[in-house]
């Protein structure tokens, strides 16, 4: 003890070193009878214990011999054992090297939840690198998920849960995919944390928000959040999509990012309704419905990502400037034809593009295709940039589509 120091409760000073040890791995394994037996607010066996893997012939071991000399039974449910901590170079951290890096040096610079998601990230098992480099690629991470969760919130802008959802069967069939996804997306997570397999729940979320969420579905669907009437139940039915996957967001990713779950919380529509905190609420659950839309959709975004191809060579080669320039004739087997069929009315918002046709092939081969790019028909809606041939029908609105036209319409009726 360093000199002076005195006992903050009486001011004494004068301390004897004790001697009433048997031995230190024994007083160690006996740990969880003194701590979990003694508290009534604790309970015997612990659920987990968590130490390096040096710990096999240590503290594990001593624990478990205990256990099984009192009770019979070891003291936890489960061992959870992590790998070392390494820098850049792949050393070891050590105070003695000098390359050990402080949580209250990376906080500061990156905040507590970077730092969180860098452990959760990790594959505990192995050892783990931090550096500035590692640090850098999950900031971005971070920003990526706290993006969609901006994404999500801000066009919930006037939604009311209670009055506005809008029921599963009355929805889009994107929307209807996007929250079987979803369901996907909670049954790994939660078997995830179960495991204790924490940076898969982390590359889950991440996946789902950076390809499923942000690079399809949101991309999708901004031109039915942005162009069409507030009240039109097509928006709804988009908010109330949205509305489910930030409310399941907020909950998966709460045992992870504690402060950003409890932001997106705080800021869902109704959250005065709601319990104080989202770390008092529990994880979502799968409905278990719309699982038979994944087959169809994988089919139909492979479409997409072929047509995405031939938009990108026709802006090479001058034929259009953007996508909303596009009139896509779509030739296919009869699998995809059929498919595609199905979705007729809503590809040209799937594909971001102004017309879209469907021709079936003569092959055998059901899934072919082959896609054709012209220029679109008719001229450019001012308001919403698709392209058609009804624009100028409104003498009202001369300059914009008939849909836009519609939605001009119910947003003067207060709709």
């Amino acid at each position: 003890m360093p000199d002076g120091f005195a006992c903050k409760s009486c001011g004494a000073n004068d301390f004897t070193k004790e001697t009433d040890i048997l031995d230190v791995w024994f007083d160690s394994g006996s740990s969880s009878i003194a701590v979990l037996e003694n508290r009534g607010n604790l309970r015997w066996p612990a659920d987990v214990y968590i130490e390096g893997g040096d710990q096999f012939r240590g503290w594990f071991n001593s624990s478990l011999m205990v256990g099984l000399a009192v009770h019979d039974r070891a003291p936890y449910d489960a061992v959870l054992c992590h790998g070392w901590t390494l820098d850049a170079q792949g050393k070891a951290m050590h105070k003695s090297l000098g390359n050990a890096v402080s949580p209250d040096e990376i906080i500061p610079k990156l905040g507590a939840e970077v730092l969180r998601l860098w452990c959760a990230s990790s594959d505990y098992m192995e050892d783990m690198r931090c550096s500035d480099e590692i640090l850098q690629r999950v900031t971005d991470g971070y920003r990526k998920l706290r993006n969609t969760a901006r994404f999500a919130l801000g066009n919930l802008d006037g939604f009311d849960p209670a009055r506005d959802s809008v029921a599963e069967a009355e929805m889009l069939e994107i929307d209807r995919w996007a929250l079987s996804e979803l369901d996907a997306v909670i049954e790994t997570v939660r078997a995830a944390y179960q495991a204790y397999e924490f940076h898969t729940v982390y590359h889950t979320l991440y996946d789902f928000c950076t390809v499923t969420l942000s690079a399809r579905y949101f991309d999708i669907v901004k031109d039915r959040l942005y162009t069409f009437a507030p009240r039109n139940p097509a928006r709804r039915a988009a908010q109330s999509a949205l509305f489910r996957i930030a409310d399941a967001l907020a909950r998966m990713l709460a045992p992870i990012l504690v402060f950003t779950a409890d932001e997106i919380w705080e800021n869902l529509p109704g959250s005065e309704e709601r319990q104080g905190s989202v770390h008092l609420t529990l994880l979502p659950e799968a409905s278990g419905r719309y699982a038979d839309l994944r087959f169809p959709f994988a089919l139909l975004f492979r479409a997409r990502d072929i047509i995405l191809g031939k938009l990108e060579e026709a802006r090479n080669s001058k034929l259009i400037g953007s996508a909303l320039e596009a009139h896509v004739i779509i030739s296919g087997g009869t699998l995809t034809y059929r498919t595609l069929s199905t979705a007729k009315d809503d590809l040209r918002y799937l594909f971001i593009v102004s017309q879209v046709d469907i021709i079936l092939a003569e092959t055998d081969e059901e899934e072919f295709m082959s896609v054709e790019i012209r220029r679109a028909d008719g001229a450019k809606c001012e308001r919403c940039w698709n392209y058609s041939t009804r624009v100028g029908e409104s003498s009202r609105y001369p300059t914009v589509c008939e849909r836009c036209v519609e939605a001009l319409e119910e947003i003067e009726k207060g709709l």
